[in-house]
């Protein structure tokens, strides 16, 4: 058959698009949470809408006549299950008839209920689609099959999956549309906090921590806790200090990427200075994982026992039953050097708007149990480079990145932490050598956790024998 000239295409699809939307005005059928989940693929975007098959009609002639040379664009397929799912390319549509390679393409799924959406690249890594005049085909997945509100599905064609997991197993379509994935000014004008990215600064800030007392004299460690959902980075945040500290990547805390928390101990971990040397005047404390389920993760009242220092070090949680004072493992007699000195609240940067209002209320209960107890408190971003490709593509740009900060400030609004308190970082977690970009933003964490330290110890009496009391 006779293609269309790239120009001729641009031309046509640009005159449709400006006739439909004087027309009338088409609103999308994501719901407010499906709309939270698809943006948690791409950051910092904003989504246009192109084409709505209820309005535009399931036809392919109607699909190309509004989403050709569009740039990115993300399709999105409702079925009669329930079931959102999708596909994403990052390059135009021209129907030139022939395979496109896009190593930015992937398929996608979103449930009603709280699970991360999934996501499938190409089999190979490269295929994106097939830019042909039918709807759009990625292969495994061709929609507005024959021109109808159906999707046909080829198995093991371009994309591996399960079909009743991407699916749900029905290709009825009740609604099919197709947005342009805009950016919307990825780089602020000026970086929302200045940093300093030199040899110097690193090792400026390794003396801090090395040279640190504590302003009690009865204290010799600031003990620093560590709380926050399951996989939020937590262990990885102290294999990462500890690697900074030792020179090489080390992996004493527990950590990987299970459902449920692979931390089910309290631990405190001491850094040292190189191998075999003398403990820094900094411990970090780790814990069971927070999980949105009642009874299920770390329980609230065994997070004020930590605070108060009456849990030892490798005590093993229950979720369902907190600590006792008559139980065997409770410590109770404690002093100043026991507590809790500083709390840092662990937030992956990447799920802050897929976080459930569960989780949220629980942060902002163990919020206010601190507040009541007067520990001053931070908030760490985790995995800034899995969240925002720019910052991936060069980790220098992680305050300047409108996307980080959009992350920083929802969760300083949700959970009432000042913006000051909130703290973007990269962990090590593929890595096999230490990055000094990574290794000052780990730096200056630990810096401002000595700084909120001392401003607990600022606050105590001369001569505290006893924890704080609610």
């Amino acid at each position: 058959m006779a293609y269309l000239s790239v120009g001729t295409i641009r031309l046509v699809s640009l005159l449709l698009y400006l006739l439909g939307v004087t027309m009338s005005v088409i609103t999308s059928s994501l719901s407010g949470n499906q709309k939270k989940k698809l943006l948690s693929f791409f950051g910092n975007v904003k989504l246009s809408l192109l084409y709505k098959a209820s309005v535009h009609g399931y036809t392919a002639a109607a699909f190309h006549g509004r989403c050709d040379i569009q740039g990115p664009t993300v399709v999105a397929a409702f079925n009669s299950a329930g079931v959102l799912f999708g596909a994403y390319t990052s390059q135009d549509y021209t129907q030139t008839g022939h395979a496109v390679n896009d190593d930015k393409a992937f398929l996608y799924c979103i449930t009603t209920g709280d699970e991360k959406p999934f996501s499938v690249s190409s089999a190979n890594g490269q295929y994106g689609f097939t830019n042909t005049n039918t709807g759009p085909n990625f292969g495994t997945l061709v929609f507005l099959f024959d021109n109808t509100a159906t999707v046909q599905y080829n198995a093991d064609n371009g994309y591996n999956f399960d079909a009743v997991q991407m699916l749900g197993n029905n290709l009825q379509l009740s609604e099919c549309e197709v947005y342009r994935v805009e950016g919307i000014g990825s780089f602020l004008t000026k970086p929302w906090r200045n940093m300093l990215w030199t040899s110097e600064r690193k090792v400026e800030l390794k003396e801090k921590v090395l040279d640190y007392k504590p302003m009690v004299k009865s204290v010799s460690n600031a003990r620093v806790l560590l709380l926050g959902p399951v996989g939020a980075g937590k262990s990885s945040f102290f294999n990462s200090i500890n690697s900074i500290f030792r020179g090489n990547m080390t992996s004493q805390a527990m950590c990987g990427s299970a459902g449920t928390s692979l931390t089910n101990q309290f631990r405190s971990f001491t850094i040292k200075s190189g191998k075999g040397g003398k403990p820094t005047p900094l411990v970090l404390c780790d814990t069971m994982g927070l999980e949105d389920e009642p009874g299920a993760g770390l329980n609230i009242d065994d997070v004020v026992n930590i605070y108060k220092g009456h849990i030892r070090d490798r005590y093993q949680f229950n979720p369902v039953t907190p600590l006792r004072e008559d139980a065997p493992g409770y410590q109770k007699s404690v002093s100043l050097k026991d507590q809790i000195h500083c709390v840092v609240y662990v937030v992956d940067a990447g799920s802050v708007s897929l976080m459930s209002p569960e989780m949220v209320e629980k942060l902002a209960a163990i919020r206010q149990k601190t507040n009541q107890l007067g520990i001053p408190q931070l908030l760490l971003l985790t995995k800034v480079d899995e969240a925002c490709p720019l910052v991936s593509e060069e980790l220098h740009n992680v305050y300047s990145s409108h996307y980080i900060q959009r992350k920083a400030q929802e969760m300083s609004a949700a959970l009432g932490i000042p913006l000051s308190c909130v703290l973007p970082v990269k962990n090590y977690s593929q890595e096999l050598e230490l990055n000094p970009v990574a290794d000052i933003l780990l730096l200056s964490v630990l810096d401002q956790m000595l700084n909120y330290a001392d401003s607990f110890f600022e606050n105590q009496p001369e001569e505290p024998h006893i924890s704080p009391s609610l």
